[in-house]
């Protein structure tokens, strides 16, 4: 087995291939876009960063695994989650070639890529490179989090009134039935803080909170893939990420509350109801 610093450089240089290939890539024309669901587009630059991912992180780490947006996707009901690969001994890659496809598509600014790796059911590595400003977020279980050479520490703001919160809209089926039940949260945090942002790229959402950019995001029903490297750039930058209910996350699909500690509580009494003391 790798160490985590092995697996680490794998998913390093894999995500920032990626990311070299992502931007040097022209804006498909609509034509060619592929509507996987209502508001979920795919292109031919998702599926060529993937393919070169996986050639990648196989070559350092053979008889991984990998659970990829394009390649391996897996619905809500399916009966097995990144965090549960075969063989609790493997590395299972936990791969979105790029979030914020829709940003991509029409030149907004706000996209990335993002690795994680998990071993024995625990998140261990997580990278999100952000292509357009060429930033490399990193983590390791136990070893810190970083952006290039910068160790990232989240934000100490206690007061509501004074935080920036990250957001995502649930714009996708099955969460986007749950529209009322977002808006009523939406709303709580919206009058409470100084401010809610929406980029786009969850991963980057994460990784800002690590950086101490964003104080807290929450957001319903993420796939492991949007997920899995940010969860621990979060904690190992001394934040909190759990599910609504207030336990442990992990790579799965599911709803998040991200934060710094005391974010993290105000934030996670909203989305349960009521507005923590």
């Amino acid at each position: 087995m790798a160490s985590h610093r092995d697996l680490l450089e794998v998913a390093t240089r894999a995500a920032r291939n990626a990311a070299g290939f992502i931007g040097a890539s022209a804006r498909p024309d609509t034509a060619t876009w592929d509507r996987k669901a209502r508001n979920d587009f795919a292109t031919d630059v998702d599926r060529g960063a993937e393919r070169m991912i996986a050639d990648v992180l196989l070559a350092g780490a053979p008889g991984s695994a990998i659970v990829g947006e394009e390649l391996t996707p897996t619905g809500p009901t399916g009966n097995r989650s990144a965090a549960q690969p075969p063989n609790r001994s493997t590395v299972t890659w936990v791969v979105d070639p790029l979030d914020g496809t829709t940003n991509f598509l029409h030149g907004y600014p706000a996209y990335a890529v993002s690795i994680g790796a998990v071993v024995g059911g625990e998140l261990v590595v997580g990278v999100v490179v952000d292509v357009l400003r060429d930033l490399t977020y990193r983590a390791a279980a136990g070893e810190g989090a970083w952006c290039d050479d910068r160790r990232l520490r989240v934000s100490s703001i206690t007061e509501p009134a004074l935080a920036l919160m990250g957001t995502g809209f649930p714009f996708k089926a099955p969460a986007s039935e749950r529209i009322d039940e977002y808006l009523g949260q939406f709303r709580q945090v919206l009058h409470a803080t100084s401010g809610v942002r929406r980029a786009g790229s969850a991963a980057l959402d994460f990784a800002h909170v690590a950086e101490g950019r964003l104080d807290g995001f929450w957001e319903i029903g993420l796939a492991p893939w949007d997920v899995a490297a940010g969860i621990l750039l979060v904690r190992e930058a001394g934040g909190v990420v759990t599910d609504f209910a207030g336990g442990p996350s992990r790579a799965a699909h599911g709803d998040f509350v991200a934060g710094n500690p005391a974010m993290h509580r105000w934030l996670l009494g909203v989305v349960r109801g009521a507005a923590a003391p």
